[in-house]
C-alpha cells in the first residue's frame, strides 16, 4: 500500500507531528482539491480513517486525544 507522510501543526499543543497517511500521491491531490473546494472532509477522503482525517483537519494525532480526553481526566471532574 502506498503512503505519504503529512506534517501539520496540532491545533491543541502546537507541536508539529508526522503521520503516514495511506493514500496515493494521486488520490491525496484529488482529495485534497475536492476539500478545498467545499467537499466535507469524510466525503473528499472516504478512505481515511477518522483519525487520519483529523489529523489532516488540526493536526491533531490520536495519542493527543487520548491525553486531553482520558477516562482519569473525566473521573475526576464528576468526583468535585
Amino acid at each position: 500500500m502506498e503512503t505519504i507522510a503529512i506534517v501539520r501543526t496540532s491545533s491543541i499543543s502546537g507541536k508539529q507531528h508526522t503521520r503516514e497517511i495511506p493514500i496515493s500521491v494521486e488520490a491525496y491531490a484529488l482529495a485534497m482539491q475536492a476539500w478545498k473546494r467545499g467537499e466535507l472532509i469524510q466525503n473528499a477522503f472516504p478512505m481515511l480513517s477518522p483519525a487520519d482525517r483529523e489529523f489532516l483537519m488540526s493536526g491533531i494525532t490520536p495519542e493527543e486525544w487520548d491525553e486531553m480526553f482520558s477516562d482519569n481526566d473525566f473521573q475526576e471532574s464528576e468526583d468535585d
